[in-house]
C-alpha cells in the first residue's frame, strides 16, 4: 500500500497543536495581541512552561513576539498569518466541545 503524502504533514500538524497547553495558548491569542502576564493569568500554566510553548510556537511560525522599545520594555505575543489560519480549527473544536463534552466530565478533570 502506498503511503499518502498527507500523513507526514498531518502528523506534524498534530504534533504541533497537541503539545500540552498549545491549543489553549492559540485560543487565548485569537482575541488579539497579549502580553505574557495576560496569557499566564488566563491559563493555569507556569511561566517556565508558557515561555517554552511560546518559543516552540515562534519557531513554527505560529506566534510572533513583538518587543516595544519603551521603558519598561513591553513585549506582546500575537498570532501570525499561519497562526490565524488555525482559527477555524480551534473554533470547530470549541463547538464540538460544547456539543459533546458534558460539564461534569470537564469539571472532574480540572
Amino acid at each position: 500500500m502506498e503511503q499518502s503524502e498527507l500523513c507526514p504533514r498531518f502528523q506534524k500538524g498534530m504534533d504541533i497543536i497537541s503539545k500540552r497547553w498549545t491549543g489553549l495558548i492559540i485560543y487565548q491569542l485569537l482575541s488579539g495581541p497579549q502580553r505574557f502576564c495576560a496569557v499566564q493569568s488566563a491559563l493555569p500554566i507556569s511561566g517556565r512552561l508558557l515561555s517554552e510553548r511560546f518559543k516552540d510556537l515562534q519557531f513554527e511560525g505560529i506566534v510572533d513576539r513583538h518587543v516595544y522599545p519603551e521603558i519598561p520594555v513591553r513585549i506582546e505575543y500575537s498570532l501570525t498569518e499561519k497562526g490565524r489560519a488555525l482559527e477555524p480549527v480551534i473554533r470547530e473544536i470549541e463547538a464540538w466541545s460544547r456539543n459533546w463534552i458534558e460539564k461534569e466530565e470537564a469539571a472532574e478533570e480540572c
